[in-house]
């Protein structure tokens, strides 16, 4: 499938980004600027942000930042935090399952 707007042909790691990159921008909007723990939150975001950066895609270094963002949601005393943390991860798993639509 191609990008019309830019004539580049979509693969499945390029709609795996951008919809990791949806993700991370929608769990960013969501959360309260401080709440404890918000200091983790914030330093996984960033690294999500550099590896949603790099050129490259790979699956491996996705699958992590997955993990360590469950790893951060348990640490988040408040439940209502959790529980939007969780969504996201839930919706971090779903945008690393996608594929490009064949026509």
């Amino acid at each position: 499938m191609t990008n019309e707007a830019s004539g580049k042909i979509l693969t499945d790691f390029d709609v795996k980004r951008k919809a990791a990159k949806l993700v991370v921008s929608h769990l960013k909007k969501k959360l309260p600027n401080e709440f404890i723990g918000s200091d983790r939150v914030n330093d996984w975001i960033s690294e999500m942000e550099q590896l949603l950066g790099k050129k490259d895609f790979n699956m491996l270094e996705y699958i992590h930042m997955r993990r360590a963002l469950n790893e951060v949601i348990e640490e988040i005393p408040d439940e209502e935090i959790r529980f939007k943390l969780r969504d996201s991860w839930y919706s971090l798993g779903k945008a690393l399952d996608k594929k490009v639509k064949l026509k």
